[in-house]
Protein backbone atom coordinates (compact mmCIF):
# COMPACT_ATOMS: atom_id res chain seq x y z
CA UNK A 1 0.00 0.00 0.00
CA UNK A 2 1.41 3.32 -0.88
CA UNK A 3 0.79 6.52 0.20
CA UNK A 4 -1.45 7.61 -2.19
CA UNK A 5 -3.01 4.12 -2.97
CA UNK A 6 -6.95 5.02 -3.45
CA UNK A 7 -6.43 9.12 -3.78
CA UNK A 8 -6.81 10.71 -7.26
CA UNK A 9 -5.58 14.12 -8.61
CA UNK A 10 -4.79 16.54 -10.99
CA UNK A 11 -1.23 17.98 -11.90
CA UNK A 12 -1.31 21.30 -14.12
CA UNK A 13 1.75 22.65 -15.50
CA UNK A 14 3.95 19.21 -16.75
CA UNK A 15 5.45 20.13 -19.84
CA UNK A 16 8.27 17.73 -20.30
CA UNK A 17 10.17 14.81 -18.61
CA UNK A 18 12.38 17.81 -16.78
CA UNK A 19 9.51 19.78 -15.19
CA UNK A 20 9.14 19.77 -11.29
CA UNK A 21 5.39 18.81 -12.37
CA UNK A 22 7.14 15.73 -13.31
CA UNK A 23 9.01 14.98 -10.48
CA UNK A 24 5.87 15.49 -8.40
CA UNK A 25 4.09 13.33 -10.38
CA UNK A 26 6.38 10.59 -10.42
CA UNK A 27 6.90 10.20 -7.20
CA UNK A 28 2.64 10.37 -6.28
CA UNK A 29 2.33 7.82 -8.94
CA UNK A 30 5.37 5.50 -7.32
CA UNK A 31 2.89 5.88 -4.11
CA UNK A 32 -0.14 4.67 -6.08
CA UNK A 33 -1.79 7.76 -7.04
CA UNK A 34 -4.67 7.78 -9.91
CA UNK A 35 -3.42 11.13 -11.76
CA UNK A 36 -4.33 13.28 -14.55
CA UNK A 37 -2.23 16.31 -16.42
CA UNK A 38 -3.03 19.53 -17.77
CA UNK A 39 -0.99 20.91 -20.21
CA UNK A 40 -0.78 24.07 -22.37
CA UNK A 41 -2.92 24.29 -25.72
CA UNK A 42 -0.97 23.86 -28.82
CA UNK A 43 -1.35 26.11 -31.74
CA UNK A 44 -2.23 26.56 -35.48
CA UNK A 45 -3.06 22.93 -35.36
CA UNK A 46 -0.04 21.62 -33.95
CA UNK A 47 0.69 18.94 -31.62
CA UNK A 48 3.99 19.41 -29.84
CA UNK A 49 3.08 19.87 -26.78
CA UNK A 50 0.67 16.98 -26.36
CA UNK A 51 3.24 14.89 -27.31
CA UNK A 52 5.48 15.92 -24.83
CA UNK A 53 3.10 15.88 -22.17
CA UNK A 54 2.33 12.16 -23.33
CA UNK A 55 5.78 10.68 -23.22
CA UNK A 56 5.26 12.15 -19.25
CA UNK A 57 2.36 10.77 -19.05
CA UNK A 58 2.48 7.08 -20.67
CA UNK A 59 4.85 5.57 -18.57
CA UNK A 60 2.92 6.60 -15.55
CA UNK A 61 -0.54 5.25 -17.01
CA UNK A 62 -1.94 8.55 -16.77
CA UNK A 63 -4.64 8.47 -19.81
CA UNK A 64 -6.49 12.10 -18.75
CA UNK A 65 -4.07 14.37 -20.40
CA UNK A 66 -6.27 17.25 -21.40
CA UNK A 67 -5.49 21.00 -22.18
CA UNK A 68 -6.36 24.10 -20.53
CA UNK A 69 -5.37 27.81 -20.89
CA UNK A 70 -5.48 29.05 -17.42
CA UNK A 71 -6.32 32.40 -18.80
CA UNK A 72 -9.61 31.11 -19.93
CA UNK A 73 -12.22 30.66 -16.84
CA UNK A 74 -14.72 28.91 -19.87
CA UNK A 75 -11.75 26.47 -20.64
CA UNK A 76 -11.07 26.28 -16.64
CA UNK A 77 -14.73 25.34 -16.21
CA UNK A 78 -14.53 22.86 -19.27
CA UNK A 79 -11.67 20.84 -17.91
CA UNK A 80 -13.11 20.08 -14.29
CA UNK A 81 -15.82 19.25 -16.27
CA UNK A 82 -14.06 17.11 -17.92
CA UNK A 83 -11.92 16.15 -14.71
CA UNK A 84 -15.69 15.08 -13.10
CA UNK A 85 -16.43 13.07 -15.90
CA UNK A 86 -13.81 11.06 -15.40
CA UNK A 87 -12.75 10.78 -11.93
CA UNK A 88 -15.58 11.50 -10.17
CA UNK A 89 -13.98 13.04 -7.61
CA UNK A 90 -10.44 14.48 -6.35
CA UNK A 91 -7.97 14.24 -3.34
CA UNK A 92 -5.72 16.63 -4.36
CA UNK A 93 -4.40 19.03 -6.81
CA UNK A 94 -1.07 20.93 -7.92
CA UNK A 95 -0.66 24.03 -9.71
CA UNK A 96 2.61 24.44 -11.62
CA UNK A 97 2.15 26.97 -13.70
CA UNK A 98 3.80 30.60 -14.48
CA UNK A 99 4.91 32.51 -16.87
CA UNK A 100 6.06 36.00 -17.86
CA UNK A 101 6.60 37.11 -21.44
CA UNK A 102 10.79 37.31 -21.80
CA UNK A 103 11.06 40.50 -22.56
CA UNK A 104 9.60 41.55 -19.09
CA UNK A 105 10.94 39.32 -17.11
CA UNK A 106 14.54 39.95 -18.17
CA UNK A 107 14.57 43.52 -18.16
CA UNK A 108 14.49 45.26 -14.93
CA UNK A 109 11.51 45.31 -12.77
CA UNK A 110 11.42 48.79 -13.68
CA UNK A 111 11.38 48.77 -17.13
CA UNK A 112 8.65 46.06 -17.37
CA UNK A 113 5.42 46.95 -19.50
CA UNK A 114 2.26 47.24 -17.94
CA UNK A 115 0.17 44.48 -20.38
CA UNK A 116 3.47 42.29 -19.41
CA UNK A 117 2.64 42.83 -15.52
CA UNK A 118 -0.76 41.99 -16.19
CA UNK A 119 -0.25 38.67 -18.34
CA UNK A 120 2.45 37.76 -15.31
CA UNK A 121 -0.11 37.92 -12.57
CA UNK A 122 -2.29 36.45 -14.34
CA UNK A 123 -0.91 33.06 -15.33
CA UNK A 124 1.31 32.61 -12.79
CA UNK A 125 -0.92 33.78 -9.72
CA UNK A 126 -4.92 34.51 -10.30
CA UNK A 127 -4.94 31.05 -11.98
CA UNK A 128 -4.41 29.75 -8.75
CA UNK A 129 -7.84 31.19 -7.48
CA UNK A 130 -9.04 30.24 -10.65
CA UNK A 131 -8.56 26.56 -10.42
CA UNK A 132 -8.95 26.23 -6.81
CA UNK A 133 -12.71 27.43 -7.57
CA UNK A 134 -13.75 25.16 -9.87
CA UNK A 135 -11.45 22.00 -8.22
CA UNK A 136 -12.91 22.51 -4.78
CA UNK A 137 -16.56 20.79 -5.84
CA UNK A 138 -14.90 18.30 -6.66
CA UNK A 139 -13.47 17.61 -3.36
CA UNK A 140 -16.07 15.57 -1.56
CA UNK A 141 -14.12 14.14 1.45
CA UNK A 142 -11.47 17.94 1.67
CA UNK A 143 -7.60 17.39 0.61
CA UNK A 144 -5.22 19.25 -0.37
CA UNK A 145 -3.85 21.69 -2.78
CA UNK A 146 -0.04 22.23 -3.28
CA UNK A 147 1.57 25.29 -5.69
CA UNK A 148 5.27 26.32 -6.55
CA UNK A 149 7.41 29.20 -5.25
CA UNK A 150 10.73 30.26 -5.17
CA UNK A 151 12.80 31.84 -2.67
CA UNK A 152 12.65 35.00 -5.30
CA UNK A 153 9.37 36.19 -3.77
CA UNK A 154 10.90 36.72 -0.27
CA UNK A 155 14.00 38.41 -0.93
CA UNK A 156 15.47 39.97 -4.30
CA UNK A 157 17.26 37.79 -6.52
CA UNK A 158 18.95 39.18 -9.21
CA UNK A 159 17.58 38.05 -12.46
CA UNK A 160 14.43 36.88 -11.39
CA UNK A 161 12.56 40.55 -11.26
CA UNK A 162 9.62 40.54 -12.58
CA UNK A 163 8.70 36.50 -11.52
CA UNK A 164 9.87 37.54 -8.24
CA UNK A 165 6.68 40.01 -7.58
CA UNK A 166 4.49 37.49 -9.13
CA UNK A 167 5.95 34.50 -6.42
CA UNK A 168 5.41 37.24 -4.02
CA UNK A 169 2.07 37.27 -4.67
CA UNK A 170 1.37 33.84 -5.00
CA UNK A 171 2.51 32.90 -1.60
CA UNK A 172 -0.10 35.50 -0.07
CA UNK A 173 -2.82 33.99 -2.53
CA UNK A 174 -1.80 30.48 -1.00
CA UNK A 175 -2.37 32.16 2.80
CA UNK A 176 -6.09 33.26 1.59
CA UNK A 177 -6.90 30.60 -0.16
CA UNK A 178 -6.30 27.97 2.82
CA UNK A 179 -8.40 30.31 4.60
CA UNK A 180 -11.25 30.55 2.44
CA UNK A 181 -11.39 26.35 1.87
CA UNK A 182 -10.39 25.29 5.11
CA UNK A 183 -13.69 24.78 6.64
CA UNK A 184 -14.38 22.69 3.70
CA UNK A 185 -11.42 20.76 4.84
CA UNK A 186 -9.58 21.28 1.75
CA UNK A 187 -5.70 22.75 2.66
CA UNK A 188 -3.81 24.67 0.80
CA UNK A 189 0.33 25.19 0.93
CA UNK A 190 3.19 26.22 -1.35
CA UNK A 191 6.75 24.55 -1.86
CA UNK A 192 8.95 27.15 -2.59
CA UNK A 193 11.56 25.15 -4.52
CA UNK A 194 15.65 25.83 -5.01
CA UNK A 195 16.42 26.67 -8.54
CA UNK A 196 16.93 23.24 -11.21
CA UNK A 197 17.09 23.42 -14.92
CA UNK A 198 13.91 23.51 -16.69
CA UNK A 199 11.79 24.85 -19.77
CA UNK A 200 10.64 27.67 -17.31
CA UNK A 201 13.84 28.42 -15.63
CA UNK A 202 15.23 29.72 -19.12
CA UNK A 203 13.98 32.33 -19.60
CA UNK A 204 15.46 33.54 -16.26
CA UNK A 205 18.37 35.52 -17.00
CA UNK A 206 21.98 34.58 -15.68
CA UNK A 207 20.19 31.36 -14.43
CA UNK A 208 23.25 29.36 -13.86
CA UNK A 209 24.71 31.55 -11.68
CA UNK A 210 21.59 31.12 -9.58
CA UNK A 211 22.18 27.39 -9.81
CA UNK A 212 26.18 28.07 -9.12
CA UNK A 213 25.20 30.47 -5.56
CA UNK A 214 22.91 27.83 -4.52
CA UNK A 215 24.87 25.39 -4.41
CA UNK A 216 27.76 27.07 -3.00
CA UNK A 217 25.78 29.20 -0.30
CA UNK A 218 23.08 25.92 0.84
CA UNK A 219 24.16 23.89 3.82
CA UNK A 220 23.45 21.16 1.98
CA UNK A 221 26.14 22.39 -0.44
CA UNK A 222 24.42 21.17 -3.44
CA UNK A 223 21.36 21.83 -5.98
CA UNK A 224 17.62 20.03 -5.04
CA UNK A 225 16.14 17.52 -8.29
CA UNK A 226 12.85 17.71 -9.15
CA UNK A 227 11.91 14.00 -7.10
CA UNK A 228 13.21 15.78 -3.58
CA UNK A 229 10.36 18.45 -4.48
CA UNK A 230 7.94 15.68 -5.77
CA UNK A 231 8.74 14.04 -1.91
CA UNK A 232 7.57 17.59 -0.45
CA UNK A 233 4.78 17.99 -2.38
CA UNK A 234 3.76 14.55 -1.56
CA UNK A 235 3.99 14.96 2.48
CA UNK A 236 1.81 18.03 1.90
CA UNK A 237 -0.88 16.60 -0.04
CA UNK A 238 -1.07 13.58 2.52
CA UNK A 239 -2.77 12.86 5.35
CA UNK A 240 0.96 12.77 7.17
CA UNK A 241 0.24 17.08 6.87
CA UNK A 242 -3.50 16.96 8.02
CA UNK A 243 -3.23 19.52 10.23
CA UNK A 244 -0.89 21.88 7.84
CA UNK A 245 -2.46 24.74 5.55
CA UNK A 246 -1.27 28.33 4.24
CA UNK A 247 2.59 27.11 5.18
CA UNK A 248 5.39 27.89 2.41
CA UNK A 249 7.59 24.83 2.74
CA UNK A 250 11.17 24.99 1.66
CA UNK A 251 12.73 22.62 -0.10
CA UNK A 252 16.44 24.28 -1.69
CA UNK A 253 18.81 22.61 0.88
CA UNK A 254 18.88 25.24 3.55
CA UNK A 255 19.82 27.87 1.31
CA UNK A 256 16.81 30.14 2.65
CA UNK A 257 18.32 30.18 6.28
CA UNK A 258 21.41 31.99 5.14
CA UNK A 259 22.11 35.81 5.95
CA UNK A 260 25.00 35.92 3.74
CA UNK A 261 25.79 34.03 0.00
CA UNK A 262 28.96 32.77 -0.81
CA UNK A 263 30.96 29.34 -0.38
CA UNK A 264 29.46 27.41 2.50
CA UNK A 265 32.68 26.66 4.86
Amino acid sequence: MGLFSGKKGIIMGVVNDFSLATGIAKFLHAEGAQLGFSHLPDQDGKTRMAQRVQRVAEPLGVSFVKPCDVSSDQQISEFFAAVQESFGHIDFLVHSIAFAPLEDIRCPTLEASRQGFHTAMDISVYSFIAVARAAAPLFEKGGAMVTLSYFGGEKVVHGYNMMGVCKAALEMTTRYLALDLGRKNIRVNAVSAGPIKTLASSAVGEFSKMLDLQADSAPLGRNITTLEVGKACGYLLSDLSSATTGEIMHVDGGFNIMSAVGRNG
